[in-house]
């Protein structure tokens, strides 16, 4: 039997994790909330949250942030490959710059935690790709709900 990339993380090996995120919204601003799933060849993790009042492209970075600040407190010493459906997310994290005086202070957060990763890769999936996310997303805006789902430390 093999160990799981969970125990193999915590011995110190280097693993890839791949990382989905979303955000929804219902009315541009309106409530709104992000998922992220992180997962690896063998198991997953779910998180989402309702964050309030907030506009789409917001949600999309706070997704993003949300799911990097869950890497930096489990997994600081991991390779993230992160998905995003969001193209303006994915452009803004690749040029590390954005014009938009409300983006701003979300994206230099997000910045400053993938700093701390050693490789961090962003890249813009199809909206097909990104369902799962996208449906627990949606899950946390109807229930109002925030959870973590299959954390390996509890």
């Amino acid at each position: 039997m093999y160990p799981s990339d969970w125990a193999l993380i915590r011995e110190g090996v280097l693993v890839m994790l791949t990382v989905y995120i979303d955000g929804a919204s219902a009315g541009n601003p309106g409530p709104s909330s992000t998922s992220f799933i992180i997962q690896n060849k063998q198991e997953k993790i779910q998180g989402f949250s309702f964050i309030g009042q907030s506009t789409n492209h917001e949600a999309e970075l706070q997704a993003l942030i949300n799911a990097l600040l869950y890497c930096e407190a489990n997994f600081p010493d991991q390779i993230l490959s992160i998905r995003s459906d969001s193209m303006l997310v994915v452009d803004m994290v690749e040029k590390g710059y954005t014009k938009n005086k409300t983006f701003k202070p979300l994206l230099d957060q997000a910045l400053s935690i993938i700093a701390g990763f050693p490789h961090c890769f962003i890249k813009w999936i199809p909206d097909q790709q990104n369902k799962p996310a996208d449906q627990l997303a949606r899950h946390a805006l109807q229930t109002k709900k925030s959870a973590i789902i299959g954390d390996p430390s509890s």
